[in-house]
């Protein structure tokens, strides 16, 4: 059934039709939030009100543009409500300075603080290898945490314009502003994120190295942690490499500190590592031997760059970690 046959019957009151639409939609829609807010948590939220709003202001849905650029409309909008309520999303760097002993890693920093993984869905109907790249590219960690320096309008425009591909006059409909508005904003945005993000994206750093290339780096990653190898660990890592593990405030900036951690810290107990993916990168769902079994206790995200390893971000919230249980 047709998008326009679902929505006729959704809007006699079908709600089963209306379901159904908002299944076709919610992947993207989700994503979407995640990048206007930083935070799987948060995004789940906003599609939850953004849905229930869908349907319950349906009947004020007069057509004069598509069910995909209304439901932006709306989705947008409560993302924006969302993230004036809240500090944006940060990174460790951004939190405070590296440590240097492991004594202390300090208490845990909660509430809406830190940036947070983002667990890829496979996509199995993507027919056009560019847009699989530009979805993938779209939720690298580094261009999320760079999003979120943006202004709220700022950023939804950015989104909207290069991620979503909404016409300048499309996207100002969505926000209820004018295209000149959106364009000013858009080159504002622009100039903000470049600032920001490395001079090549993941999906550039993963291309490079080629299929085969990140499967010997996974493997490799994987070895050396759980056999405890440091020397091998850091066989992977550029020189400056950083190891960060919100919500602790405790990041690590240099081999020499990451040795020192792992060693005195990390290898302290032994590790079953499942190789997954998150927000476009190399990932693992990393478990930890507490004296009886294996559990959850952190997922991984790596970025590279020139084959290395440049950041270990890990995350060891277990409200985040759970996203990634089935791993």
């Amino acid at each position: 059934m047709t998008d326009d046959q679902l929505l006729n019957d959704a809007r006699r009151g079908d709600e089963s039709a209306f379901e159904v639409l908002a299944a076709r939609h919610r992947r993207e829609l989700y994503a979407h939030c995640y990048r206007m807010l930083g935070s799987v948590q948060d995004a789940e939220d906003a599609v939850q009100e953004s849905l229930l709003a869908a349907w319950r202001g349906l009947a004020g849905f007069a057509g004069r543009s598509s069910l995909r650029t209304w439901l932006f409309q709306v989705t947008t909008n409560a993302c924006l409500r969302l993230s004036a309520k809240r500090p944006r999303r940060m990174l460790s760097f951004e939190h405070g300075p590296a440590f240097t002993q492991t004594s202390d890693l300090g208490q845990p920093v909660t509430g809406p603080v830190w940036l947070e993984p983002w667990p890829d869905e496979p996509v199995d109907d993507e027919p056009d290898p560019a847009a699989a790249y530009l979805r993938r590219e779209s939720v690298e960690l580094a261009f999320v945490a760079a999003l979120q320096h943006l202004p709220g309008t700022q950023r939804a425009v950015l989104i909207l314009r290069d991620v979503l591909g909404f016409s300048a006059a499309e996207a100002a409909e969505i926000l209820d502003t004018t295209p000149a508005s959106v364009n000013s904003a858009m080159q504002r945005a622009r100039a903000t994120v470049d600032q920001r993000m490395p001079k090549r994206s993941q999906q550039a750093e993963l291309a490079t190295l080629g299929t085969d290339g990140q499967r010997e780096l996974v493997d490799a990653f994987v070895e050396a942690w759980e056999r405890a190898d440091v020397d091998a660990l850091l066989e992977l890592l550029t020189e400056d490499a950083q190891f960060t593990m919100p919500p602790l405030p405790a990041w690590f900036d240099g081999r020499e500190n990451i040795r020192k951690f792992v060693t005195e810290r990390m290898f302290a107990t032994p590790w079953r590592l499942v190789p997954i993916e998150a927000n476009g990168q190399p990932a693992f769902a990393c478990h930890q031997y507490d004296g009886e079994q294996y559990r959850l206790g952190a997922v991984n995200v790596l970025s590279v760059r020139d084959g290395r390893i440049c950041w270990i971000a890990g995350f060891v919230d277990p409200a985040v970690t759970r996203y990634f249980a089935k791993s």
